[in-house]
């Protein structure tokens, strides 16, 4: 790449459903970090990791327009009765703008960061962006971090455990900080716990990370046809 990457924005989604059920998105939240938060973690009086001071957040909750999966709202505690109760607008242009324009308040060059992005979150936003007839640049840069775990396990020659579950976010927190994260499936709970296994091991992480990066034009959408891409 020619320029560094400045801005690391860590992105969670919730959702109605699986990708056979052509979800739709019930939650999404972005937190942006910069680089300089990254390489220099804090730690408190007792040694122990703290999340940067410094971060830019946009949490939202949408109305998806359709039932959410029984097993999905579950595990999120959203129900679409809840976000039409609580009069939640639908994923729509203004959502779309303000997305856009969070991405571009943040020091450029930017990637956005998601776990399992490439297998969920990221073709799922791809989406409902075009759905509404938007996108994102297609020079933007994301990473999928567990694919970037995985192969920092093996760049590290650490074992690279094929066990279901080994790399869920939940699980890589216990075994760096020894406790359960607060918040599982809630989009912003996700995103801090992501942000915080990413710090444990940023050093490496920030190193090989240049060779995993993707632009967001190679993302296909989850579902439905690809439209134009807006810059």
């Amino acid at each position: 790449m020619a320029r560094s990457v400045k801005t690391f924005v860590f992105l969670d989604l919730e959702a109605t459903g699986l990708p056979c059920d052509r979800p739709k998105i019930t939650e999404i939240c972005l937190v942006a970090v910069h680089l300089c938060s990254l390489e220099n973690p804090v730690e408190d009086e007792s040694g122990e990791l703290q999340l940067p001071r410094v971060v830019d957040k946009l949490c939202l909750c949408v109305d998806p327009g359709k039932p959410v999966n029984e097993a999905a709202a579950k595990i999120t505690g959203l129900r679409t009765e809840h976000l039409c109760d609580n009069q939640k607008q639908s994923f729509d242009p203004c959502l779309v703008n303000l997305v856009k324009e969070f991405l571009k308040r943040q020091a450029q060059p930017v990637c956005l960061v998601a776990h399992n992005g490439f297998g969920y979150d990221f073709p799922l936003l791809k989406t409902e962006l075009q759905q509404q007839g938007g996108d994102f640049p297609g020079s933007l840069l994301c990473l999928d971090s567990l694919q970037a775990f995985r192969r920092l396990d093996k760049q590290e020659n650490h074992e690279v455990e094929s066990v279901k579950g080994y790399y869920s976010l939940s699980k890589m927190y216990k075994r760096a900080f020894g406790r359960d994260p607060a918040d599982c499936h809630f989009a912003e709970g996700d995103v801090l716990t992501l942000i915080m296994v990413f710090l444990f091991r940023a050093s490496g992480l920030l190193k090989m990370a240049k060779s995993n990066y993707k632009k967001w034009g190679e993302v296909k959408p989850m579902y439905g046809q690809p439209s134009e891409e807006s810059d």
